[in-house]
């Protein structure tokens, strides 16, 4: 039986990307401000692009963000922000990203390998944890598959949670995914690409064409 999904498209750096991953069905637009990331664009250049998106769906990405960036970015014109942090995060930057933009507009993506214990005080900041596939010397981005069965525990575990799976996804694999993790949303990058931040329309429509069936 077919199950909605919600997708997220994430490393947008062209319009002609976001204008298709919307026409073809994406829930979200991810832009990611982290200068490191091969998909790393400026705060003015992401503010041009989720300008094409519809309000509600517009993700700004970043890692580890100080607070201060954070104040200045919340009025930018994003509806959530998505941000990668190590394991050591401290209850002080939890509390300062969830007091800026609010628990509800907040996602938390935290570094974890296999076997880590996850960082419970997560849930009292965030209404959403995003899990990648973990790369000791990257964030994001590997287009490698991650702890599938890891991701199912958690999500069953604490339901009250929005678990976003990420993490080497693509048209070939996602479904598997979804079987094998019971994620409701899904969040897409390397896996639609030519080459970092250009997407391929082909894999684009195959995406949507498994996920979101007409």
């Amino acid at each position: 039986m077919y199950r909605p999904v919600t997708v997220k498209i994430c490393g947008l750096t062209r319009e002609a990307d976001v204008d298709l991953a919307l026409e073809l069905g994406a829930d979200y637009c991810g832009f990611i401000v982290y200068p490191k990331s091969p998909r790393g664009i400026s705060l003015e250049r992401a503010m041009e692009l989720a300008s094409r998106v519809p309000e509600g769906r517009r993700v700004l990405v970043d890692v580890e963000t100080g607070t201060e960036e954070l104040e200045a970015r919340r009025d930018a014109g994003f509806d959530f922000f998505q941000i990668h942090t190590g394991l050591d995060i401290g209850l002080a930057s939890l509390a300062g990203w969830s007091g800026l933009v609010g628990r509800e507009r907040l996602w938390v993506a935290p570094r974890l390998k296999p076997g880590d214990v996850f960082p419970e005080m997560v849930y009292e900041f965030a209404d959403t944890v995003l899990l990648d596939t973990y790369h000791k010397d990257r964030v994001g981005g590997t287009g490698e598959t991650g702890d599938w069965d890891g991701f199912a525990k958690l999500k069953q575990q604490n339901p009250a949670t929005r678990w976003i799976l990420a993490g080497g996804l693509n048209p070939q694999n996602a479904l598997e995914a979804i079987a094998a993790t019971g994620a409701g949303c899904v969040d897409v990058n390397s896996g639609v690409e030519t080459e970092p931040g250009m997407k391929s329309p082909e894999k684009l429509r195959e995406l949507f064409g498994a996920l979101k069936p007409s």
